[in-house]
């Protein structure tokens, strides 16, 4: 809590001193009388501000914060409603806060209903960029009586927001997603009709489609794939060296391949160095991506890749997509890349238009790569189709 005076309690005080001053110098009691009158008044006021204030704080008022919706996309409005209910609620003078993402850097503006013993601030939000940003805590200002201080504290907790990238619909040509049909998995029998269209569990894969007899006699996982047989998996890979403007876009591009991929039909992997797995839903791909920072240093980006391209290689067979969002690449990480279209189908669009960045996009052309070489910023759809992958 922060306790200040306010205009009028400073006035009052100083009046007073000046008038008890004149007082003792000509030595009139009724005048030092009158001029303790605003500054007992002032310390009387102060005292009953920290003993409501106090009373106030053991009242337990219970602050709820709703968002709709909630996570919101990057450039759009939701509509934030917060619910204070407690002893008197109705009369605290509250204040509302967000992050600067949130309200651009202005005072939220809410309309407020009171009833007695609670109040209802609405207010809207524009999330401005992706990421995580939070809004409150309430801030209630207390007056005394007189009006001669104020006490400003938080109310509630503090909440985030996840917002999303602003992602484009992209179109996917089912007809290049086609795997050849998958291997038929041996157990240490003979294959039966329960194993002709099982292969090895792999992350991401949902459990529901374990085939349990078939798994306990093999010692290891198999799922059914009768419903996706000949159905390539997706991997997408996001390259982490990127900070500001050039992070946002290749973020974004990332995020709209993934979806437009498992929107295909396609079991999609977003693979980012990020604390969430980019697997399953539209939700938990795009819950991946709210908490990517970039990487400065160059070892340590190189290092996540890497390892994103281990993790392609451990768990698609050898058989699923791969769409990388790169920035230019030392040859260390080039070769890296090359080896995976070896064995899969390639895609990459390289960001920057550099010496190293055309180098990037000349080597992996050369491995076997389909690859566009575009600036920050550009068009995601314009991009896309600069693979030459709508025919």
């Amino acid at each position: 809590m922060r306790l200040r005076p306010t205009g009028r309690g400073t006035g009052m005080v100083l009046l007073g001193l000046g008038v008890m001053a004149g007082a003792v110098t000509i030595g009139s009691a009724d005048l030092l009388v009158l001029g303790a009158i605003p500054v007992l008044a002032a310390i009387v006021g102060v005292a009953l501000l920290v003993v409501e204030s106090a009373r106030g704080g053991r009242r337990g008022h219970e602050v709820r914060r709703t968002v709709r919706p909630d996570p919101v996309t990057a450039g759009q409005v939701a509509e934030v409603e917060v619910r204070v209910t407690g002893h008197r609620a109705g009369t605290l003078q509250l204040r509302e806060q967000a992050a600067t993402e949130l309200s651009g850097g202005r005072p939220l503006r809410a309309r407020v209903a009171r009833g007695a013993d609670r109040v209802l601030l609405t207010y809207q939000v524009t999330a401005g960029r992706r990421g995580r940003w939070t809004m409150g805590p309430l801030t209630v200002t207390r007056t005394d009586p007189f009006g001669v201080a104020r006490i400003r504290g938080p109310l509630g907790a503090a909440q985030s927001l996840s917002v999303w990238p602003a992602v484009a619909e992209l179109p996917v040509p089912r007809t290049l997603l086609l795997a050849e049909p998958e291997r038929p998995v041996l157990g240490a029998h003979s294959p039966g009709s329960d194993d002709a269209a099982l292969r090895e569990y792999q992350v991401g894969d949902d459990l529901r489609r374990v085939h349990w007899p078939s798994s306990a006699r093999r010692g290891s996982l198999l799922v059914r794939t009768d419903e996706h047989a000949g159905v390539r998996t997706a991997s997408v890979l996001l390259d982490p060296a990127a900070e500001g403007e050039a992070l946002e876009w290749s973020i974004a591009m990332a995020a709209s391949a993934a979806l437009a991929l498992r929107a295909a039909g396609h079991p999609t992997h977003l693979h980012t160095d990020g604390p969430h797995p980019g697997t399953g839903d539209r939700t938990a791909l795009l819950d991946a991506t709210v908490d990517l920072v970039g990487q400065p240093d160059r070892d340590a980006a190189d290092r996540a890749l890497l390892a994103q391209i281990r993790a392609v290689e451990g768990t698609d067979s050898g058989v699923g997509l791969v769409v990388a969002v790169l920035g230019p690449q030392r040859p260390a990480l080039r070769t890296a890349l090359a080896g995976l279209s070896t064995a899969r189908p390639c895609w990459a669009i390289v960001r920057g238009t550099g010496d190293d960045a055309t180098a990037t996009a000349r080597d992996l052309l050369r491995a076997g790569w389909r690859t566009v070489q575009v600036e920050t910023g550009a068009d995601l759809t314009a991009t896309w189709l600069g693979l030459g992958s709508v025919a």
